[in-house]
Formats: structure tokens, C-alpha cells, sequence
């Protein structure tokens, strides 16, 4: 589902998006009302979601359509200069974002990635709209969430490597493990944590204070 209140935007997307074969645009929506309605009733799977919308914006969508269940799993779309709003979609529910000027190929890849369960997280994206949001994240020293002692120090290991934009390919090279492994250890994280993916898995990391945007290199 496209969700931009700019027209010719979304004519773009689809024009992009028609020409795979294995990715259909099923639903369009100008504002998040129309884009939470469209999902409950719309067979989606994943939802490009701008966040600068008339009558409700991309974060309350996202926060709704993600809080109704596993599926649509929703990216954001962000301009250049990354909006305010983009931190907050994260928390929100979505699974990533883009910025609007994506190649296509990116834009594509992208898709597949969270239709597949994963997420969109560039680290050095991530690190950029993090440190604009650095005086509302912990100070170093800060007492940490109780959640984290559930953690075995093997899982926060995985955890703050998520966290600083590694694959599970380079986690397991990292901490010299099978992937299988690693992905096992990340399950255990989101399933104590409660979180819902590798996107969100990066917001708690930088909100407790395990990373912070100057030491994710």
C-alpha cells in the first residue's frame, strides 16, 4: 500500500513498484485515517507510509496498523534531511524507512527485506537522525532498564551489535558463531524485550543507553 498525501508521488511508487513481478500495489491512501481503514479491509503486506499527512499522520497510522497485528509491516518514507517524525514511527511499530529519493533498486529491496520479516536500519542513517534526538536519550552512566538483566550477556552482545547496523552474517564472523545461532539469540532478545524487530531492537539499544550515536561506528 502507498500512503503519500502527494499524488504524483504515489503515481511514481506504482509506476516503479508495477514493474516487478512479484510485487503488486493492492491499495492507496492520502492521509494515515485512509491508510488504517485501507488496512484492515486490504490484503497488505507492507505499507510505504509518509509521515507528513492531512487528517492523521504517518505515526499514529503506523502506531495503529502496527498495534492491530504482525501484518502490514510498514516503511517509512522521510525527505532528505530526515524528519523529526521519523524517530518516533520507529518507536511507533515500523520496520524502517527511506529516505523519498530511494533509487528504485533500494526502494525494492527494501520492500523484500521487511516483507521477509526483517528490517530497513542504515546505521549511518540511523546515526544521524539518533544524534539529532541525543538530548532526549540517556546520558552515559544512566541506570540501565530493569528488562536488560533478563538478558544473558551473550544476548546483549547481539543486541548492542544489531544495534550499531551489523547483519547476522556479521555478528556471527563477530562473535564467531553459527548465523543459526545468532538468530536464535536475537528471537530471545525481541521475545524479552517485547519488541517487535531489528528496528526496534536499535531505538531501545540507543534509548538505554547500551549505544549512543558517537560509539555505533
Amino acid at each position: 500500500m502507498l500512503v503519500d498525501d502527494q499524488v504524483l508521488l504515489r503515481a511514481g511508487f506504482r509506476m516503479v513498484l508495477g514493474a516487478q513481478p512479484d510485487i503488486e500495489v493492492v491499495a492507496e491512501a492520502g492521509d494515515g485515517a485512509a491508510a488504517v481503514e485501507a488496512a484492515r479491509t486490504a490484503e497488505v503486506d507492507v505499507v510505504l507510509m509518509d509521515v507528513r499527512m492531512p487528517v492523521m499522520d504517518g505515526v499514529e497510522a503506523t502506531r495503529l496498523i502496527c498495534a492491530a497485528g504482525e501484518r502490514p509491516r510498514v516503511l517509512i518514507l522521510t525527505t532528505f534531511d530526515l524528519d523529526d517524525y521519523a524517530f518516533a514511527a520507529l518507536k511507533a511499530g515500523a520496520s524502517g524507512f527511506l529516505l523519498k529519493d530511494v533509487p528504485p533498486s533500494d526502494l525494492i529491496s527494501a520492500i523484500h527485506s521487511v516483507h521477509s520479516g526483517d528490517a530497513v536500519v542504515a546505521p549511518s542513517t540511523t546515526r544521524r537522525l539518533l544524534e539529532r534526538f541525543a538530548v532526549h536519550l540517556p546520558s552515559p552512566g544512566a541506570a540501565e532498564p530493569a528488562a536488560l538483566t533478563g538478558l544473558t550477556a551473550r544476548e546483549r552482545e547481539v543486541l548492542v551489535l544489531v544495534a550499531r547496523g551489523l547483519s547476522n552474517t556479521e555478528i556471527a564472523d563477530r562473535l564467531v558463531l553459527a548465523e543459526a545461532t545468532v538468530k536464535t539469540h536475537l528471537g530471545r532478545v525481541l521475545a524479552k524485550l517485547s519488541l517487535r524487530d531489528r528496528a526496534q531492537v536499535v531505538v531501545y539499544a540507543y534509548e538505554s543507553g547500551l549505544v549512543t550515536p558517537h560509539s555505533a561506528g
